[in-house]
């Protein structure tokens, strides 16, 4: 070992290992501060990456709960006023009954046609109202409803309208009809009946399209949830973990700052050979 008052190895190498450990210390302190071991591409630019693509694939799912929530609230639209049409054609068949009976005076027989249109006309409002976000699948305005299936947009998840309008396929029942005669009263039970049973049977395909949406929209959020935890995995900190690193690292750091101490001073003990 020579004495020089030019270089000081020991300060050297006591100031390298301080460096490290204020390096160390500054990076358990950013991880405690933001809760991640892996904040940015520079703590470790591999699990940054795959986090960074994991992020948008959740990110994705959002949009696609999205979609699914809009698609399955305007197919919940399309069911409650199926569910109130199917209400009004019972009540317009109890009309017809009523109206067909032989035995009906006039002024009756009016009422009951006068109540008949009424309910008959209400069809019609329930339907041009069945809009959720521009949808209507009950006025024939939409083929289908279509929401996003996946994070990458590439598949699609439908279901089919169901148009209700009077003197359609489904409500048989033409827009003039009336119960005003019991000839008319008669011919139109079987009528309102073969509506009504049309009516319910859509109401099974939108129901059924409902669970499909609802299903979908399940197992996305599950999915979601799943890619959220393994984000976690990847770059979470652990806080015990972390903690006791920094306890560690700060005895570290005192620890080295004596020695650099130490190894300041060894040159001074050069000056007792000139003594």
């Amino acid at each position: 070992m020579s004495f020089s008052v030019n270089t000081n190895n020991g300060a050297a190498i006591a100031l390298q290992y301080l460096n490290a450990t204020q390096g160390q210390l500054n990076q358990t302190q950013s991880a405690i501060n933001s809760g991640l071991k892996v904040a940015n591409a520079k703590d470790d630019g591999a699990i940054y990456a795959i986090a960074q693509n994991q992020r948008g694939s959740v990110a994705g799912y959002g949009a696609v709960l999205n979609s699914l929530n809009n698609g399955s609230s305007a197919i919940d639209v399309a069911l409650s006023a199926g569910q109130s049409i199917s209400d009004l054609l019972i009540q317009m068949k109890t009309k017809a009954l009523s109206a067909a009976d032989p035995s009906l005076d006039t002024a009756s027989r009016q009422a009951l046609n006068a109540n008949f249109t009424a309910l008959r006309d209400q069809i019609s409002t329930i339907v041009k109202n069945a809009v959720f976000n521009g949808f209507n699948l009950v006025d024939g305005s939409t083929n289908q409803v279509t929401a996003l299936a996946s994070s990458d947009g590439t598949r699609r998840i439908t279901t089919s309208a169901q148009k209700m309008t009077l003197s359609g396929s489904i409500v048989t029942i033409k827009t003039t009809s009336t119960i005003s005669t019991q000839a008319k009263a008669s011919s139109l039970i079987a009528t309102i009946q073969a509506s009504l049973t049309n009516v319910n049977s859509a109401l099974a395909k939108l129901s059924s399209g409902s669970a499909k949406f609802s299903i979908q929209a399940t197992f996305t959020q599950k999915l979601s949830d799943t890619l959220t935890a393994g984000i976690g995995n990847l770059v979470d900190a652990n806080m015990a973990q972390e903690s006791a690193m920094l306890q560690s690292l700060q005895v570290k750091q005192q620890l080295g700052v004596q020695a650099l101490s130490i190894a300041n001073q060894s040159p001074q003990t050069i000056l007792s050979l000139f003594k």
